[in-house]
């Protein structure tokens, strides 16, 4: 008996523990305002989590009873929201998309095809071609704009040309240059060569310069001569009987 009155004293306990609450105002104003602060923060708590969890782009906006603004994203609120607005236009007009793509797709090549017959049709009339279909005022403009064009294909053409003949000019500069050192080359291997030519007799000219002086090799003129000189009238001549 004891032992089920402790078991019916026990179980009023364990059915006074957290329960479901009933969702609806809460009439107290001061435990409205602490109910708010608690399950906004675990809001904002559970948005920050899945965001960083699952990388999900989040946006949370909270106004407080009194007008206060409470709000969070990991992006831009603004952007989400813009995001948000394209998704739902998107899935309103899903079935037209393929439609308007389709419609793109060909405005944008009947603008092409446009294009490529007017750069056509230019280049036949700065060809001379097809000038019957111009009036006065557009050949009046093909002019002005072949003008300018060969006005600009001839300063070209003498930019390349007055290039080109500086280069020649240069070019000329370094041929003579070239041209007179290989004449002084040429002169000078023709001197050496006749200075070795003229070797062997300048060889033993030098080589006679260069024997002493020996007195029993010449004869001497000067003994054959009186010491000393008379004059010519003093002189008798000798005569044969």
């Amino acid at each position: 008996m004891e032992f089920q009155n402790q078991s019916m004293s026990v179980s009023p306990q364990r059915k006074m523990g957290r329960g479901k609450i009933e969702i609806k105002r809460i009439e107290n104003t001061t435990n409205r305002q602490v109910t708010f602060c608690k399950r906004r923060n675990g809001l904002l708590k559970k948005a920050y989590e899945l965001s960083v969890l699952c990388d999900a782009e989040i946006a949370l906006i909270v106004f407080s009873s009194r007008g206060r603004l409470y709000e969070y994203a990991n992006n831009s609120v603004k952007a989400t929201i813009e995001r948000y607005k394209k998704a739902c236009a998107d899935s309103s007009n899903s079935g037209s998309v393929s439609e308007a793509n389709t419609q793109f797709y060909q405005q944008e090549a009947a603008k092409l095809r446009g294009q490529i017959r007017s750069v056509q049709d230019s280049n036949r009339h700065m060809l001379g071609e097809a000038l019957s279909e111009l009036d006065f005022k557009a050949l009046k403009n093909l002019e002005k704009n072949l003008e300018k064009g060969i006005s600009r294909i001839r300063s070209k053409k003498n930019e390349l040309l007055f290039a080109e003949i500086e280069y020649m000019q240069k070019r000329e500069v370094d041929l003579h240059n070239n041209n007179q050192l290989i004449r002084a080359k040429i002169a000078e291997n023709e001197r050496n060569q006749q200075n070795l030519n003229m070797m062997p007799e300048g060889g033993n000219y030098e080589l006679m310069q260069s024997q002493p002086f020996d007195s029993r090799t010449y004869f001497q003129v000067d003994a054959l001569q009186p010491n000393h000189p008379y004059p010519r009238q003093d002189q008798i001549p000798l005569q044969l009987v």
